[in-house]
């Protein structure tokens, strides 16, 4: 992308990498990581016409949380928006972070996490 001058990476961390969580201390860091990579990339490549930024779901509702049934409901009631994101929703933030409606966005990390980490 950068030798073409143009493009556009959206990573996908997690809304624990914003606050502490109970046996979530290897996965959360990562994911806060990912949002520091996130920034130092857009610094690094935006001037070379990469756009770099990255979306913080919150529970969302997919085939691999089914298991966790009443839990992901518990989890995601904390939140203002009181329910789990469906998949569509976040992939929506995904996308529009891909578009060129985004294309003064550089080194965001969009909370996509119905309010979580706002509250």
């Amino acid at each position: 992308m950068a030798e073409r001058g143009r493009g556009a990476v959206v990573n996908v961390g997690t809304m624990v990498a914003e606050f502490g969580a109970a046996g979530m201390a290897l996965y959360g860091s990562s994911k806060a990581a990912l949002n520091l990579l996130t920034k130092a990339w857009a610094a690094e490549y935006g001037p070379r016409g990469v756009r770099v930024n990255s979306v913080n779901p919150g529970p969302t509702r997919t085939e691999g949380t089914a298991a966790m049934g009443e839990q992901l409901d518990q989890l995601a009631a904390m939140a203002p928006a009181g329910r789990p994101a469906s998949a569509q929703e976040i992939a929506s933030a995904v996308v529009y972070l891909a578009s060129d409606a985004a294309s003064f966005i550089h080194g965001a990390v969009l909370p996509v996490d119905g309010g979580r980490t706002a509250a």
